[in-house]
């Protein structure tokens, strides 16, 4: 049974009772990420990340790593474009010790000047070996072009130049204006009483109350059609991405249908035409992301250079075709089926439990019963998806290349890009 109340403080507290279980899994999701820094914060959402796990008022670094060790707990933290979350799973009947070293790390952090230091040489590393990656170059490239000049188009790591000039005072200040109640939310699942971890809440949650969802101003329509990277690579790796709809758009169903039949799964047309019919790439996909006020639907893949125009020609041709003439029934039957299956499956899990009721309760106000999500995807059309896929083929689009490969070698007007 699946529990909401906000506390007088203004923190949201959603907890899921799984009397199968015999884990426990808490998480704290805080409703800022790197869109909601400045162009000279970018990256504090993550090096604050960081340094919540260096030690508290009275906890040590190690000394938190060695109870959670002690009790076989999984402890960790992620930064997101829109939010940071923070959790631990652990057995039920440690539920006390969980509430107690996540709030303690939420509320009480040292934020030393010292763990500074040493922090933000390892989140420069984290940032050399993106670099180093291809894969990640590419979609990190993409997003700029995607969203020029506005924080969803940054890195959630920020750049060398911003984390080398954050300072103590300015990380506490960053904490100090978001981590509060009120743009938190705190999602439990397991085996547990809803009671229990609000009373273990509030005696924890100390003297601060209030706190609010930060501004955010949605981007402009424009985009950079195409950014070439050029590497000494042995293959070119390609994202062609799309505008699509944003988190609360009643399209975000189509959207996934659609997605799963384009590149989300073995059977999809782009892993079919492309890896099994052509050979062209080993790797190929379309994945997609939702925001407040927009959304991405990518394609991606890495090819050697000979294969670069066969590869892009497959991928416009697909989304045209869908566009143009929709998806099948079998396509169609075949992506209810495994929503369905992938959204009934991480239900056995306390850990994706309790992230599905924390992200939906904090981006999107509450969270949709499992039976009504299945229900919205069982009663999805032909004629639904694609409308979907004309609103997405008509929308802004970007490629992005990263590879030994020049500008010159591709042609804007024919990929729709211009």
């Amino acid at each position: 049974m699946m529990v909401t109340e906000v506390l007088s403080t203004g923190l949201s507290v959603v907890t899921e009772a799984m009397t199968e279980a015999r884990s426990v899994s808490i998480g704290f999701w805080v409703g800022t990420g790197s869109r909601d820094e400045s162009d000279e914060d970018a990256g504090a959402s993550h090096l604050l990340e960081h340094l919540l796990f260096k030690g508290t008022d009275s906890r040590t670094a190690s000394g938190l790593a060695e109870e959670v060790d002690e009790v076989g707990g999984d402890f960790n933290a992620f930064t997101a474009k829109e939010y940071t979350a923070f959790y631990i799973r652990l057995l039920a009947e440690h539920l006390d010790l969980g509430l107690d070293v996540l709030s303690d790390i939420l509320w009480r952090p040292a934020l030393r000047a010292e763990d500074l230091e040493s922090e933000r040489q390892v989140v420069l590393d984290e940032i050399l070996m993106h670099a180093d990656e291809p894969g990640d170059q590419v979609g990190e490239q993409a997003s700029a072009s995607l969203f020029p000049g506005h924080p969803l188009g940054r890195d959630v790591l920020g750049t060398e130049a911003s984390v080398g000039a954050m300072t103590a005072d300015g990380i506490r200040t960053f904490f100090d204006r978001h981590y509060q109640p009120g743009n938190m939310v705190v999602a439990a699942a397991g085996d547990l009483d809803h009671e229990t971890v609000v009373r273990g809440l509030i005696s924890r949650i100390g003297e601060s109350t209030g706190g609010a969802p930060p501004d955010r101003v949605a981007p402009g329509s424009s985009v950079v059609p195409l950014a070439v990277t050029r590497r000494p690579t042995e293959q070119v790796h390609l994202m062609l991405s799309l505008r699509s709809t944003n988190r609360s758009d009643p399209g975000r169903y189509a959207l996934a249908v659609l997605n799963h039949a384009l590149g989300g799964g073995l059977s999809s047309r782009l892993f079919q035409e492309i890896r099994e019919r052509r050979a062209l790439a080993y790797s190929v996909w379309s994945d997609r992301a939702a925001y407040h006020d927009a959304g991405v639907l990518s394609l991606g893949l890495g090819t050697s250079p000979e294969h670069v125009g066969e590869a892009l020609d497959v991928m416009c041709d697909q989304l045209n075709d869908v566009a143009e003439h929709g998806i099948t029934e079998r396509e169609l039957a075949i992506a209810k089926g495994n929503l369905r299956a992938d959204t009934l499956l991480t239900c056995e899990d306390s850990g994706a439990r309790m992230s599905r009721i924390g992200a939906s309760r904090l981006l999107h106000g509450d969270v949709i019963e499992i039976d009504d999500l299945i229900g919205r995807i069982a009663s999805l059309t032909l004629d639904d998806v694609r409308t979907e896929a004309r609103r997405l083929v008509g929308a802004p689009r970007t490629l992005s290349v990263v590879g030994p490969v020049d500008e010159d070698s591709f042609d804007i007007g024919a990929l729709g890009l211009g």
